[in-house]
């Protein structure tokens, strides 16, 4: 994402040569100017800028000598020149703007602490929600493993309708839960979303059969659909571009978390298989439901609506943070993205504005890519306690065997994610995925998988499975594209809608009358391998040429005419000229 600025008129400048010096004219992904240019000071008393080039995202790069805790942090931005600013002003009721002030500076000592500080209070709990949604989704496969299909008279097949129905439902439910959430608040509807849906996976302890699954399938995908939007959402009020892209990693870490502990714990909880004479899995149903309840209800008072909204019986009358971090939390935000006070926290999103965003094709890019990047990956992680159970492993083996390739997953998803950010390139990136695939799809087409040694599959299988996902690059990149708070907002659940018809198209693919090898799956998964590094140059080919096209526009028009677009122009979000989308 960039947006692209007109030269400064008549404004006082920081040459190169100073301590403070700055770039400034085109701002780019993640809000930092771009070079080459001089830094645009509102006024002669105006307070010194900090220099985009002495920010240190990384962790690492905060033990160099050239890190200066005490240097201004404040980076340039659209409200350092009077010409613009007027432009970016946030709405009159818009929930921050008592802390929204241009001159505020801060050091980057200052702000890396007040982000460790909202790591700790916002980031971590965010995680553990994540966490609780992805063992109460996710345990049927734990429960595959104890004979839970045989005990409910249920085929591969019925499984597969299982996740299908799961899947539908979850997508239905995306959209409307996210205008719900913008309507609410996310603080207030996730917290009962958790509550609602850990109600429903602890009925499946009264599981009877196929109607009572189907059901079940059902109401969970209803009540868990929206989720992950909401939260991105939320994230959003505390977060810069390029840090909630690096978060967003770690919360998908906390899903392969959850997977690792669903392991250890479906090896203890199967263990009760005959206690008070019922299955295991029954038992692992009802006690997961209830530990996500504990956190749905937790929720209800650790999720504060926004940065200066903290304050209440549970988090203290003071609230989480000081003025002065209030105030930096919400300058950075702001400056590193304008659009974000466009909208409060309690606002709905109307037809129209919902109709507008439906419309943006220039974010149906990546809405394609997240119906098909999955697909290669999904089946055999699906059917992995199946294909286990298959090949002779037994009850608790398989629960075990299926934890190291979600180890391995952790650091690979990490390592793309902070390579992403290091070198600003999504595409090439997220396309990793799709090549790491390829080798194994191939040895899964070709293999008698039946006859090999089954440590082999096994291994194969695995390494399959430690693909790094580019599901959080993508997310934060159909963020940074969306440009306004209402595009963010429909965008995030269009985005995952797609991911999850993903997951409709991927539980079909695997069918009874191709089993146990599934070659014609396999072939079928190693064609949509290789298909998506074309859609994926298709799309880096697009941005390149839009860019293209609007940076020859704008340079076009005179500094004047500029200036008269910005004033006037009706444009919104990333239909603006001065808009460059990210790729």
């Amino acid at each position: 994402m960039a947006t692209v600025l007109p030269p400064a008129r008549h404004h006082r400048t920081v040459g190169d040569d100073s301590p403070e010096s700055s770039v400034y004219g085109a701002i780019n992904s993640t809000g930092v100017p771009e070079k080459n240019e001089p830094e645009i000071i509102v006024s002669d008393d105006a307070p010194p800028l900090g220099a985009p080039h002495a920010e240190k995202r990384f962790w690492f790069q905060r033990q160099k000598a050239s890190y200066d805790p005490n240097a201004i942090a404040t980076l340039p931005s659209v409200y350092d020149n009077p010409d613009t600013a007027k432009q970016y002003q946030p709405r009159e009721d818009w929930e921050n703007l008592h802390r929204f002030n241009p001159l505020a500076r801060w050091t980057w000592g200052e702000e890396n602490k007040l982000i460790r500080k909202i790591d700790l209070r916002i980031m971590i709990f965010a995680c553990v929600m994540f966490m609780a949604l992805e063992l109460d989704r996710a345990n049927i496969q734990q429960a595959n493993t104890d004979n839970f299909l045989k005990d409910l008279h249920l085929t591969t097949n019925d499984y597969n309708l299982g996740n299908t129905v799961f899947k539908a439902a979850f997508l239905c439910a995306e959209l409307p839960s996210q205008l719900v959430s913008k309507w609410m608040g996310p603080d207030r509807w996730i917290p009962a979303q958790m509550v609602l849906w850990s109600i429903v996976a602890s009925a499946q302890f009264w599981l009877s059969g196929r109607s009572s699954f189907l059901a079940c399938r059902a109401l969970l995908g209803i009540l868990q659909g929206g989720f992950i939007p909401d939260i991105i959402l939320y994230l959003s009020y505390f977060y810069k571009h390029h840090e909630l892209s690096l978060r967003l990693s770690f919360f998908w870490t906390g899903l392969s978390v959850a997977d690792i502990l669903a392991g250890f714990l479906a090896y203890g909880l199967l263990h009760m298989r005959g206690l008070q004479g019922h299955s295991g899995w029954r038992w692992m149903f009802l006690i997961e439901g209830l530990l996500t309840l504990v956190v749905g209800l937790a929720a209800a008072v650790l999720m504060p609506p926004g940065p200066c909204q903290t304050a209440n019986w549970s988090r203290g009358k003071k609230g989480w943070f000081s003025e002065r971090e209030e105030e930096i939390m919400v300058n950075r935000v702001i400056r590193d993205d304008p659009s974000k006070g466009t909208m409060h926290n309690r606002q709905p999103v109307t037809p129209k504005l919902l109709f507008q965003s439906l419309k943006d094709y220039d974010l149906w890019p990546l809405y394609i890519l997240g119906l098909t990047f999955q697909i290669p990956v999904t089946p055999p992680q699906q059917y992995l306690t199946l294909s286990l159970r298959g090949l002779g492993f037994d009850t608790f083996q398989t629960n075990l065997l299926a934890i190291p390739w979600t180890a391995v997953h952790i650091i690979t998803m990490l390592a793309l994610s902070y390579s992403a950010e290091i070198f600003k390139e999504q595409t090439f990136h997220a396309m990793i995925g799709q090549l790491w695939f390829i080798p194994f799809l191939v040895w899964l087409s070709v293999a008698n998988v039946a006859a090999a040694n089954k440590w082999v599959v096994w291994l194969i299988i695995t390494l399959l499975l430690c693909y790094p996902s580019a599901h959080p690059i993508q997310v934060g990149w159909n963020s940074r594209n969306s440009n306004t708070v209402r595009s963010r907002t429909v965008s995030a659940a269009c985005y995952n809608m797609f991911v999850q018809a993903s997951g409709i198209i991927s539980s079909n693919i695997y069918r009874k009358d191709d089993a146990p090898n599934y070659p014609r799956g396999n072939r079928a998964l190693l064609g949509i391998a290789c298909g998506n590094i074309g859609l994926y140059l298709l799309t880096k080919a697009y941005y390149v040429w839009r860019n293209k096209t609007r940076d020859a526009k704008w340079n076009a028009m005179t500094p004047e005419q500029q200036y008269e677009y910005l004033e006037t122009t009706t444009d919104e979000g990333n239909k603006r000229l001065d808009f460059r989308f990210a790729h």
